[in-house]
């Protein structure tokens, strides 16, 4: 009689190799579908810039317009500048939404306006260095970053490679209390985003002579043109006394920020 013989069972390590390679499988999957998700959220719902404000803009003989992918180049259509300004728009919102709130920069300032345009429409994902933006225009001496609301914060990570900052309701993650910048922070009295409140208890970030100023009658969505915004205050001022109030207060800015 002959005697079974017993079938080994498989190696344990080999067992191990399968269980291991099982697990990175199923991370990895769920790190695909993280990756889908965030990028599908960010191209859904981003606020469009309205029409007519845009086109007066492309219209205005004073602006020469440009883009290249990467960013929106405004410049003054005769002579050059030296100065200009990277802009940094807000959370899922169209850059091209704040081309007429920063036009009169251009047209009356003579400054050239960069507008960035944000990798998946949040500036928090878009890790370009502000050379990325200023290379853009040879010439400008004089580099002031900002922002609109995410956009400002991500302004205040890359304000060590600029000359000055301009807040556009918003406020600094960053603490640039000793950088001795000059910064210019501007905020809205009907803000229910960056409320003046919230701007206020951040502002030990800023330097002690950074300049703040609050419009009255602005809301959160009144530095950009792209409609109401949900938890946001009622606007009470006009577009174009918005556009002049940002142009005036920027200009007034300008002169206290020194050539390098």
């Amino acid at each position: 009689m002959t005697a079974d013989v017993p079938v080994p069972s498989p190696p344990r390590k080999r067992r191990g190799r399968r269980i291991v390679g099982w697990i990175f499988g199923a991370l990895g999957a769920l790190v695909l579908l993280a990756a889908v998700g965030v990028f599908v959220w960010s191209q859904v719902d981003v606020a469009a810039a309205e029409p007519a404000p845009l086109a007066a803009v492309r219209a205005d003989p004073a602006i020469a317009l440009s883009d290249d992918g990467a960013a929106i180049v405004m410049a003054p259509a005769s002579g050059g500048s030296d100065t200009g300004l990277v802009f940094i728009p807000g959370g899922k919102v169209d850059p091209w939404a704040y081309a007429s709130k920063l036009s009169g920069l251009v047209a009356d300032d003579g400054l050239t306006v960069v507008i960035t345009k944000p990798w998946l429409n949040l500036a928090f994902f878009d890790m370009r260095p502000l050379s990325t933006f200023t290379d853009l225009v040879p010439g400008v001496d004089r580099w002031l970053v900002g922002g609109h609301s995410l956009g400002g914060v991500r302004a205040c990570m890359l304000a060590g490679d600029a000359d000055g900052v301009v807040l556009f309701a918003s406020y600094c993650a960053e603490d640039l209390s000793d950088s001795g910048l000059p910064v210019l922070s501007l905020a809205g009295s009907e803000d229910g985003l960056s409320t003046p409140q919230k701007i206020a208890d951040a502002a030990p970030k800023l330097p002690a002579d950074a300049t703040f100023v609050e419009i009255d009658g602005a809301s959160h969505s009144s530095f950009g043109d792209y409609g109401l915004q949900d938890g946001d205050g009622t606007p009470s001022i006009p577009d174009d006394e918005m556009i002049a109030r940002i142009t005036d207060e920027v200009a007034v800015f300008e002169t206290s920020v020194p050539l390098p």
